[in-house]
């Protein structure tokens, strides 16, 4: 497996080792000894998956308390992902990485706690799928405005299909304090 660090020490981007022949490929898309080896020791406690189509903006979300850290896959097709630093005393809040991932890559994100994440979908379809280290909590489901002009996120879409939550969210700025990670 080989491991590419971000701006961000702890957002790391898995490229896990694909065994292609002619009837297609296997891969480990995770285990957890090796996953420690490059620091990596979330105990991942739920699984997901997304189906969506071309166009579509899903984020940026994240939980607080009870924050999520996520291991992200799309298993089809092709997604523009990013990850916003939002914890209040990092040296990097506000600021952003992105990475494309698609069936073809096989590439993986790690984001740890204390981001909040989207995507938007580039392919026809997409599936994505992703590993989280805490039970969804809907008391706690928090999110930060995809379109805030503040984080000046590239988003590769003209006019994302986004839901009324996802559109209702506030900007960074305005999020209570105690709505936001400390660290």
């Amino acid at each position: 497996m080989k491991v590419i660090r971000t701006e961000f020490e702890e957002v790391l981007i898995l490229e896990p080792n694909s065994f292609c022949d002619k009837r297609g490929f296997f891969m480990e898309t995770y285990h957890r000894e090796r996953y420690e080896q490059f620091g990596i020791r979330t105990p991942f406690v739920q699984d997901n998956l997304s189906y969506s189509v071309k166009g579509t903006l899903r984020g940026l979300h994240y939980q607080y308390p009870h924050s999520q850290a996520k291991l992200i896959q799309a298993i089809r097709g092709e997604i523009f992902d990013v990850a916003v630093d939002i914890r209040l005393k990092s040296p990097s809040f506000g600021k952003w990485v992105t990475i494309v991932l698609s069936e073809e890559n096989k590439r993986q994100l790690y984001i740890p706690e204390g981001f909040a994440h989207g995507f938007c979908v580039l392919s026809d379809e997409a599936l994505v799928h992703y590993k989280c280290n805490n039970f969804y909590s809907p008391e706690n489901e928090r999110g930060v405005l995809w379109s805030d002009q503040s984080l000046r996120i590239a988003w590769p879409v003209r006019k994302p299909l986004v839901s009324e939550k996802d559109n209702n969210y506030p900007l960074l700025a305005d999020v209570p304090k105690g709505k936001l990670p400390a660290c």
